[in-house]
């Protein structure tokens, strides 16, 4: 960090100034990150007890509730204490801290439903050959890939960040230490920092949309060969709620980090925000559950287990 930095703290101003409407936002959201937790919680539990739930798909799956439960829990705790007790202050090391991991894990989700594209692929157009090219070592890889894309990427868009200097003001215009509104701080030319963050758009968003879109194409293609009624209804219910999730993600995503600087406001930034940090992993074990057939089973199994005991 550079010496002109004077700022020892920052101030999240969080979502609204009025006490009542933080209070109701406070209750909001603290049911909204209970059923969160529970949800991919639960999901967890399903993959892990149900044999049948032990294949790739549900793997990655776990893989996804596992990212959403720390990748809300970067966010929420700090913004439901900033609706109770306004103007929260956060230190430099600590809103680093932050930026990295919401980053990291954003990333890591980027990475990962491009991955689980590339299973309903491989399941739906290679049925044949579909446990020999999604073996365990591969999975494994694959996960393994998606993680550590999200742990080094962030790296040089934190460092340059905090690279530079931070004179005041010290607000921060949001309920986190994101990146664009922290950009919005620094006392110096930002442009290279956003030009670096652009190119690292392209390998986060761009690059694993353009990868998804390809795959369902091919999907859809091969849907519409089947014959049976009942192979493409099974096609469609699993690819459908892959692709409601990217949409809503990467789709958030883009409009957050792809926008021109010139065209934002804090409080259209705070909404997407909220769309992708807090709504979506609040959504996704909605989204693969009550489409879900084997998901709904195993539910209704372990029920059952638990009242015979």
């Amino acid at each position: 960090m550079q010496n002109q930095t004077s700022v020892a703290e920052f101030f999240l101003l969080g979502l609204s100034k009025s006490l009542k409407i933080r209070l109701i936002l406070s209750g909001l959201f603290s049911v909204v990150y209970v059923i969160t937790l529970a949800g991919n919680a639960i999901i967890l539990m399903l993959i892990w007890l149900d044999s049948r739930l032990h294949t790739p798909m549900y793997f990655f799956l776990s893989q996804l509730s596992c990212v959403d439960i720390c990748y809300t829990s970067s966010t929420v705790p700090q913004m439901l204490a900033n609706l109770q007790h306004p103007r929260q202050t956060i230190s430099l090391i600590g809103c680093a801290v932050q930026m990295h991991v919401f980053l990291t894990l954003a990333i890591t989700e980027c990475i990962l439903l491009a991955v689980m594209a590339y299973d309903r692929y491989v399941a739906v157009c290679h049925p044949l050959h579909y446990t020999s090219l999604m073996n365990k070592r591969v999975c494994f890889t694959l996960a393994l890939t998606s993680w550590a894309s999200g742990l080094l990427l962030p790296v040089v868009h934190t460092s340059l960040t905090w690279r530079l200097p931070f004179c005041g003001p010290n607000q921060i215009d949001h309920f986190f230490c994101e990146m664009p509104a922290v950009l919005k701080l620094a006392c110096t030319n930002t442009k290279m920092v956003e030009s670096v963050t652009s190119l690292g758009c392209i390998f986060t968003l761009i690059t694993p949309t353009s990868f998804i879109m390809m795959t369902y194409v091919r999907i859809l293609r091969a849907v519409f060969k089947m014959k049976s009624a009942h192979s493409q209804g099974k096609a469609f219910s699993t690819c459908g709620s892959h692709i409601t999730v990217v949409v809503l993600f990467y789709g958030s995503a883009m409009f957050m980090y792809m926008r021109p600087t010139s065209s934002r406001s804090p409080e259209e930034d705070k909404i997407v925000s909220l769309l992708y940090s807090v709504i979506i992993p609040t959504l996704n074990p909605l989204i693969y559950s009550l489409r879900n057939k084997d998901v709904k089973g195993a539910f209704i199994k372990t029920l059952q287990r638990c009242r015979v005991s």
